[in-house]
């Protein structure tokens, strides 16, 4: 069987002009077609419309061990590479192919040289010549195995890009998405369309340095040996959202270069933000409970009342607030106004100390947090507004600095003593409900121990 002309497109010439019968580099027919059949990966036969085989790749070579030269000239497979029982039946249905549309699918059970017995998939299709009969058949075929391990890696590819149950994205080595799934479409807040080849920094506000290094070291050095943890901030329509991704990382490289060529990234991830939130605050939970525990053995052995106070709240100070100040009620059955007892200092972090030079007054302007927690008998919790900066801190008496206070009431036997309030600054968050519980806890002991420290002292204290 001859090959016929290709029917390409091409510029327009005249019957005279073909541009590479003339050229003197010009690759003559036969050998483009023999090097192209042998550059191919799948294995390839043809037959004629005698069944007689006109051409043998070396795929098919290495797949069933027959030469070229034994191969070509045989009529059909039967008596060398399939069984005499079975000849009939696969002759048939590869030349049946000559008469019907398309191309058809069979597997076929066919002999190696060395007598074993390979399971192929084959597809063939019928040639016709000039005048439009059948000609012959080209047939195309593998081993089984292998074309079930590619349609296998076909449609875990298509799966993971579907119905993943993580986000799963192919990033280029210009860092730029080309493929995105459902869930990372919904994690990062945008359409499966709408995100390809746009900048990672244009969905992440935050935390995009850091992920951006990971996908280039992958690049550089390849996949690294466990998945990371990645705390990014996303600009959403709802505001900028805080999540957790635990990240893995795949270098994509084409299969088909003599050396490996990074086609880019497979990035698959998980938003495990409720989980981590849920572990920090057993963290914290744990900690706190252990800073109670150990403030309560230590306020124990102190002989003064107001040392095991402020022995209290430089427990409770450890990773909870930068500075802490205690105002007492001067005279509990008047009312009067607070007074400074103790406090950290104002121009580094230190210990809570009773105040030097004895109790001042304290003149905190009406609607003060501090007072606001004496008169609704319960904690209070304030931030300054954007912009103050260190005027918020002077106006209300606390150390410079301070943009978050919480003030949580002192009371005990059914009346309040004061009030202690734990500050923090610009570099920290705000104070949360959780804090809040803490604060309480830590108060309720401040305030036995001043209330103690009273009764000690007699009635004037």
């Amino acid at each position: 069987m001859s090959a016929s002309r290709s029917t390409g497109t091409t510029d327009a010439v005249g019957p005279d002009e073909d541009p590479g019968r003339d050229h003197p580099a010009a690759i003559p027919g036969t050998r483009l077609l023999a090097a192209l059949l042998d550059g191919m990966d799948a294995a390839l036969c043809a037959f004629d419309a005698h069944g007689t085989i006109t051409h043998w790749n070396r795929e098919a070579e290495r797949i069933l061990g027959w030469s070229a030269a034994e191969a070509v000239g045989r009529r059909g497979f039967a008596g060398w590479a399939v069984r005499s029982a079975d000849a009939g039946d696969v002759q048939g249905r590869l030349l049946s192919v000559m008469d019907a549309p398309g191309r058809q699918v069979h597997e076929f059970a066919l002999l190696r040289k060395d007598g074993g017995r390979v399971l192929v998939r084959t597809q063939s299709s019928g040639v016709r010549g000039e005048d439009g009969k059948p000609a012959g058949v080209y047939c195309a075929f593998s081993e089984v195995h292998a074309q079930i391990d590619l349609e296998r890696s076909i449609a875990l590819s298509e799966a993971l890009f579907e119905d993943a149950s993580w986000g799963v994205v192919a990033v280029d080595v210009d860092l730029r998405p080309t493929v995105v799934n459902a869930y990372a479409a919904r994690a990062l807040g945008g359409g499966r369309t709408t995100l390809l080849g746009r900048p990672l920094g244009e969905l992440i506000v935050q935390g995009v340095e850091d992920l951006e290094s990971a996908l280039q070291h992958v690049l550089a050095e390849g996949a690294p040996p466990a998945p990371a943890e990645l705390w990014v901030t996303l600009r959403t329509a709802d505001g900028d959202r805080r999540r957790c991704w635990r990240s893995g990382f795949l270098r994509l490289a084409s299969p088909l270069a003599e050396e490996p060529v990074p086609l880019g990234v497979g990035w698959l991830f998980r938003d495990v933000t409720a989980a981590k939130l849920a572990e920090q605050d057993a963290d914290r939970v744990r900690f706190r409970a252990k800073q109670l525990h150990r403030a309560a053995r230590q306020a124990a052995e102190c002989e003064d009342p107001m040392e095991a106070a402020t022995t209290s709240l430089d427990y409770a100070l450890a990773g909870f607030a930068d500075h802490v100040v205690v105002d007492l009620l001067a005279d509990l059955a008047a009312g009067e106004r607070l007074v400074r007892a103790a406090a950290t200092p104002s121009d580094a972090p230190g210990p809570c100390l009773p105040v030097s030079g004895g109790p001042l007054p304290v003149r905190y302007a009406p609607g003060h947090p501090a007072l606001q927690a004496v008169e609704r008998e319960g904690s209070v919790r304030a931030a300054a507004p954007a912009g103050a900066g260190g005027a918020w801190s002077v106006e209300h008496q606390w150390p410079d600095g301070s943009v978050h206070a919480l003030c949580a009431v002192l009371r005990s036997r059914g009346r309040t003593l004061g009030v202690v309030t734990f500050l923090r600054a610009a570099n920290r968050s705000a104070f949360e409900r959780p804090d809040v519980t803490y604060a309480e806890s830590v108060a309720a002991r401040v305030a036995t121990a001043v209330d103690l420290a009273r009764l000690t002292a007699g009635p004037d204290a």
